[in-house]
């Protein structure tokens, strides 16, 4: 699928107020990795509950930002199919969470992204609008989700001003998320009230908790 081309950018003012303030948010979800812990399986196309994880993901962030981008280093087409734009990461190095960052920062048309992993299918509705009230209120360059146990960093809000600064990080070999977030002062945002969307699959036994989990949220 081919790559969408970036367009220009409005600025990078939140305006809590604004009724249609996601519109200045792209929203990335990151399944470029190698899964490892999976045995090597592209973790976004892993069905639970007879649905890959991706359209889970799709479906929740869709509605909280103005456009979606899937960041994959393979399975272009497969990815494609959801009707999202799939952005890779330039080269077949694997470099990590930052490194789809970078590449979903040079894709978007507005001045933020947000960015969640393609392996966390209970996302909620108001995870967008909490990290954006976040930085309106802080001015911090990043906002990150906090789960009430620990730092949730590839659950961000991200402005797409420190793409340079990104870039030159990556190009020096580093890779640590949080190093780099708090070259920026990063805002940490409580979700202790909602832990459980931060749920994710890194082993095949977590598949089962996930689904129980999916079931319940059904049923209620």
């Amino acid at each position: 699928m081919p790559f969408r081309k970036p367009g220009p950018r409005t600025g990078t003012s939140l305006k809590p107020t604004n009724v249609r303030v996601r519109d200045q948010v792209t929203g990335v979800i990151l399944a470029g990795g190698r899964a490892t812990r999976m045995g090597g399986v592209d973790k976004g196309l892993v069905p639970i509950n007879g649905r890959p994880m991706i359209a889970w993901v799709i479906d929740a962030l869709r509605p909280q930002v103005a456009d979606v981008l899937v960041n994959a280093n393979r399975n272009h087409e497969r990815y494609g199919e959801y009707g999202c734009p799939v952005v890779d990461d330039g080269d077949s190095d694997f470099r990590g969470p930052l490194a789809g960052m970078a590449s979903g920062m040079r894709a978007a048309r507005t001045p933020y992204i947000a960015v969640v992993p393609c392996d966390s299918p209970l996302i909620g509705g108001e995870l967008v609008q909490r990290l954006l009230a976040a930085v309106a209120t802080s001015g911090a360059p990043v906002a990150a989700a906090h789960d009430g146990g620990r730092l949730q960093p590839v659950f961000a809000l991200l402005s797409c001003d420190l793409l340079d600064d990104l870039a030159g990080y990556l190009d020096a070999g580093e890779r640590k998320i949080d190093r780099w977030y708090a070259r920026h002062g990063y805002e940490t945002v409580d979700f202790s009230d909602v832990a459980e969307w931060f749920a994710n699959i890194n082993a095949p036994d977590d598949r089962r908790a996930l689904e129980d989990a999916l079931a319940k949220r059904a049923r209620s």
